[in-house]
């Protein structure tokens, strides 16, 4: 397997030398990096080319790393079904660069770009409905980012008379209480545990 995973990287790599920027082959999976500004050109390779036949098109994801300047990858996971192989081609991009959009090469790339926007608020340039997915209107922020806080001061909720979705300051209905988080069975002293510790 990994011979023949090393003769495509070679083929690929060979064949767009100006696009592929390195590739390694990890846990018997071929992964490329490529230029951001040629990530279509790359796919169609991928995806036309007679050695190749990556035809499937399973997800497209990111990935946050902040302590870089272009703090996002880009993920592209493609199938062969003719040679039985997956391949990852992934790039780099930052806040403000957009990546071009693949949907004219597969159109169910609309919805994962559309995700990996709402998710992290990477952009992608020439999408023919750049809008959030998952969350909702309105929404503030992007949660997949490292810096998205865990917890907040407002809620979401549907209100049924305003047939809409409402932000709200967090409502405790329960009175903070104190607990001293002991064990019922530790710091008590009960009726007959002067017998328990034995006499000397």
């Amino acid at each position: 397997m990994s011979a023949a995973l090393e003769d495509l990287g070679a083929h690929i790599g060979a064949s767009m030398t100006h696009a592929i920027l390195d590739q390694n082959i990890h846990v018997g999976e071929l992964t490329l990096t490529a230029k951001a500004e040629e990530i279509a050109a790359v796919l169609t390779f991928l995806r036309d080319d007679p050695r190749c036949r990556f035809t499937t098109l399973i997800d497209i994801c990111g990935a946050d790393y902040p302590e870089r300047g272009k703090r996002f990858d880009v993920v592209y996971h493609l199938l062969s079904m003719h040679l039985n192989q997956r391949i990852r081609v992934k790039l780099e991009t930052d806040e403000q660069t957009p990546v071009p959009s693949v949907h004219a090469l597969w159109p169910c790339a609309d919805w994962f770009e559309r995700e990996a926007f709402d998710m992290y608020g990477i952009l992608f340039s020439g999408h023919p409905d750049l809008r959030r997915i998952l969350t909702d209107y309105g929404f503030q922020g992007f949660p997949l980012r490292k810096e998205f806080p865990l917890s907040g001061h407002v809620e979401v909720r549907y209100d049924a008379e305003q047939k809409r979705v409402i932000y709200e300051p967090v409502k405790l209905n329960q009175a903070f209480r104190n607990f001293d988080f002991l064990s019922p069975w530790e710091g008590m002293t009960l009726p007959g545990d002067e017998k328990a510790g034995g006499g000397s």
